[in-house]
């Protein structure tokens, strides 16, 4: 995509939001497969938006994502809820999977948490668990900082060595055991889909440090990071790699749909709880 289409498509996505005239979000919540919902446990609700009706953006074609931006707040937090993502695997660029962050960090949110449906390799972790992404392995042979870059958006060669915030990830994994959710941390291998993995492949993300493994969440990181913005990031185990049994999307979507909940208890706990220290 050339360079002036793009920022035209965010500037009159931005153009649009911000003739809204809703309040600025804290944080960002952005929803995985089957986690979808989360606004109907919101004090407010002020803006539902499907993101084929704001200028610049597309809809999303995949079962579980329901491809819409909702703004609310839960009493205490303003935030910004992505109810659904762009993925690689559908065709996209890398360029316009990260279009709604790169958005939503012109508005002026600084805060992010990512959630996504994922794999388990780590053998204790089991179908439900959820794991918090301590450090990744980007694995799609694509980053949406190729190409030109502008100087607002953050330094050329950002570092990746502490992309996960840790107080954040603490703090979610203390509350996650104060409410009785299995909750850990590892390692997040991002692969760009669409297939799920073969046994060999499984074989090698393990030999890696791979914990967990899915088709998402490393592009979005990527930019908040760039931005210098906090982001954390929080795995639903939905199926266990590297079994006999086949993978099936379905049957992803049905486990995730099953654990909203609780997740979404999570995540609105955690964005309440995180004090003003929290970088940045």
């Amino acid at each position: 995509m050339e360079m002036a289409i793009y920022l035209d498509r965010i500037r009159r996505a931005e153009a649009y939001l911000a003739s809204l005239d809703l309040p600025v979000p804290r944080w960002c919540i952005i929803l995985g497969s089957g986690l979808g919902g989360i606004s109907e446990r919101l004090k407010k609700v002020h803006r539902e938006t499907a993101f084929e009706r704001i200028p610049g953006f597309s809809g999303t074609s995949v079962e579980g994502h329901d491809g819409k931006l909702v703004f609310g707040s839960t009493g205490k937090t303003e935030i910004a809820v992505m109810e659904g993502r762009y993925h690689l695997y559908e065709g996209h660029d890398p360029r316009t999977v990260v279009l709604p962050i790169r958005v939503l960090l012109a508005l002026g949110v600084s805060r992010f948490f990512i959630t996504n449906a994922a794999g388990g390799i780590r053998s204790d972790l089991n179908e439900g668990d959820t794991m918090m992404i301590r450090d990744h392995l980007n694995l799609t042979g694509y980053n949406p900082l190729t190409g030109p870059n502008l100087k607002e958006w953050g330094p050329r060669f950002p570092a990746m060595n502490d992309a996960w915030d840790p107080v954040v990830r603490r703090l979610t994994v203390r509350i996650a055991g104060e409410i009785g959710i299995a909750c850990t941390e590892g390692v997040y291998a991002a692969l760009a889909g669409p297939c799920y993995e073969s046994g060999a492949e499984i074989r090698m993300l393990r030999t890696l440090g791979a914990d967990a493994v899915g088709m998402s969440t490393v592009p979005e990181m990527t930019v908040i990071r760039q931005a210098g913005c906090t982001v954390a990031g929080l795995s639903l185990i939905t199926n266990i790699a590297g079994t006999d049994i086949p993978p099936d999307h379905g049957e992803v979507v049905d486990v995730a749909s099953a654990r909203k909940p609780v997740i979404h208890q999570l995540i609105l706990e955690v964005v309440d709880c995180c004090k003003k220290e929290v970088s940045p």
